[in-house]
């Protein structure tokens, strides 16, 4: 994927996991570019403890390896399900569950002011008997000016169907 060039569209909207299965391979989409501000990434560095200069200290980080500072990339990870929720939501199931992430990498930094957004393809679906469905969602995020992702990650989620409750 290369989504620098790629104008974001609308939120798509799958009616059931079925809709969805004839995605896989596909390039999802992309979100809009927002800015990476400094108060999410010192708000993230307050929740997780993780007050590393080259996060929360600006004046530090200025003369420091990245000439200010970065987003946590943990912070991105945490993104993530947010971020797809702007790309598409699946209409008619129970539970979108979070269940791993493999295949993680954080490639280049991402600075504070730094326009980013990211990219989702569908890589893999399967539905068991009971209609379970695991999807395999590769992730990017593209920083503006760049063509190389700035983290890359294959995430996990269990679909489950709706449970009918007798009445």
């Amino acid at each position: 994927m290369s989504p620098t060039d790629v104008i974001p569209g609308p939120r798509r909207v799958f009616d059931g996991v079925p809709a969805l299965a004839g995605e896989v391979g596909r390039t999802l989409g992309v979100t809009p570019w927002r800015r990476l501000e400094q108060a999410e990434v010192s708000r993230f560095a307050d929740a997780t403890g993780d007050r590393q200069w080259i996060h929360v200290d600006p004046d530090r980080a200025a003369a420091g390896p990245f000439g200010g500072t970065i987003a946590h990339g943990y912070y991105l990870l945490s993104l993530v399900p947010a971020l797809l929720a702007e790309i598409f939501e699946v209409r008619g199931v129970g539970a979108v569950i979070n269940t791993g992430v493999r295949e993680l990498r954080f490639r280049h930094p991402v600075p504070v002011g730094a326009l980013f957004r990211a990219a989702a393809r569908l890589d893999a679906l399967e539905t068991n008997r009971r209609g379970v469905a695991d999807l395999a969602l590769y992730v990017e995020f593209h920083l503006e000016g760049r063509t190389d992702p700035a983290c890359t990650a294959l995430v996990q989620q269990m679909v489950r169907p709706p449970v009918s409750r007798p009445r």
